[in-house]
């Protein structure tokens, strides 16, 4: 369940009063006002809205990459936004898959050495990140091309090795920033499927950014976000322009 009212009580992601200000030219940007936010465990949730509307600065949130200004973010019963430094990097590490539109793949790495990328920060041994790399591989279709670095690789078989990295530490939740947005049709109905499946058949949490109306009908739930406020949530398929 989704809720934009602050009063979901046994939410795996609790936001509550959540402001972002930034200084721009001397003057205050403010591009989150007051979000209240509940999502239970295994919901996938889509936002959409303009640009500038805030979407991309929520995801940065709730992963720990930015802290807030103002307001709270809890996730299973972490705060979230009360951490820092070492413990902040090791809470993301843990718990939080990074979804990219760019995909964010270093080069001269192969889609092995690419997954394996955040088990570096655990203490699993060589063994170990072995096994879940492959798993991870194996589940996004692609352990037949362990070996291939990028280059070699289709942009969409480049997102799957994005989100196996994005899964290989079995994270509590997947943060999505257009995750179809630089692939064609076939590719990102290919890339949404997964999504669905990592939802569906693993428990995956998943929250999306999108400007794809087609990709937000993949998700349970869709917020529209503007100015920094979220100004509807409709359950896909049941209220106003998502079907």
């Amino acid at each position: 369940m989704v809720r934009v009212d602050g009063n979901g009580k046994d939410s795996l992601i609790k936001v509550r009063n959540l402001d972002k200000t930034y200084k721009r030219g001397g003057e205050d940007v403010h591009v989150l006002q007051g979000l209240n936010l509940d999502v239970a465990k295994g919901e996938f949730v889509a936002f959409m809205g303009p640009s500038g509307s805030g979407k991309t600065t929520l995801l940065n949130l709730l992963g720990g990459l930015d802290l807030p200004t103002a307001g709270s973010i809890d996730v299973a019963g972490d705060a979230v936004s009360r951490m820092s430094g070492n413990k902040l990097t090791t809470w993301r590490a843990r718990h939080v898959g990074f979804v990219f539109q760019m995909y964010n793949l270093i080069p001269v790495l192969t889609a092995f050495q690419n997954v394996e990328l955040p088990l570096l920060l655990t203490g699993l041994s060589k063994t170990q990140r072995k096994q879940h790399v492959e798993t991870a591989l194996a589940l996004v279709g692609l352990d037949h091309r362990s070996n291939h670095y990028p280059r070699q690789l289709s942009g969409g078989q480049e997102q799957r090795v994005g989100i196996a990295r994005a899964i290989v530490a079995d994270p509590t939740f997947l943060l999505c920033d257009e995750p179809t947005g630089d692939l064609d049709r076939k590719s990102a109905d290919e890339i949404l499927s997964l999504l669905e499946q990592l939802n569906h058949e693993h428990g995956k949490t998943i929250l999306m950014v999108t400007h794809d109306p087609l990709a937000a009908e993949r998700a349970h739930s869709l917020l529209h976000m503007d100015k920094g406020v979220l100004v509807e949530a409709a359950r896909v398929g049941e209220v106003g322009g998502v079907r």
